[in-house]
């Protein structure tokens, strides 16, 4: 959290996506810190702290996104971690998302009202 704010990483390769994403998490009152490769994502991830991460399966390289959230394991990350996947649902009847260490998957495009719900179901887990 930074000055009141949840912050949100996301790790995608295509710009015109991390814009989208950032004009309706900023307009629902989140930080929305952004890498365009794994690599960068954990800077970023080092640097941030944040509360929430959704990162592309497929980047520059095509396991780059398993390969980000295996660090994030080694890195003790305890924030929730979304896959974003152009083959969605279908995803997670190949692998077991748990086993990866991920919280879930979304399907690409993302759909925003979803994903501000899931937020705030995984940011307000107590809500007054």
């Amino acid at each position: 959290m930074k000055d009141g704010k949840y912050v949100i990483l996301y790790v995608e390769d295509d710009p015109d996506y991390r814009d989208s994403l950032r004009l309706v998490l900023e307009a629902n009152d989140y930080i929305m810190v952004e890498a365009a490769s794994a690599e960068e994502g954990l800077d970023v991830y080092k640097e941030s702290n944040p509360d929430f991460i959704i990162v592309d399966l497929m980047m520059e390289e095509v396991d780059a996104g398993t390969a980000f959230i295996k660090e994030l394991r080694l890195l003790k990350n305890t924030a929730p971690v979304y896959m974003l996947s152009s083959v969605g649902n279908t995803l997670t009847e190949t692998i077991n998302p748990t086993e990866l260490g991920l919280t879930g998957v979304f399907q690409k495009p993302i759909n925003h009202e979803a994903l501000l719900a899931i937020l705030k179901i995984k940011l307000n887990p107590n809500p007054t």
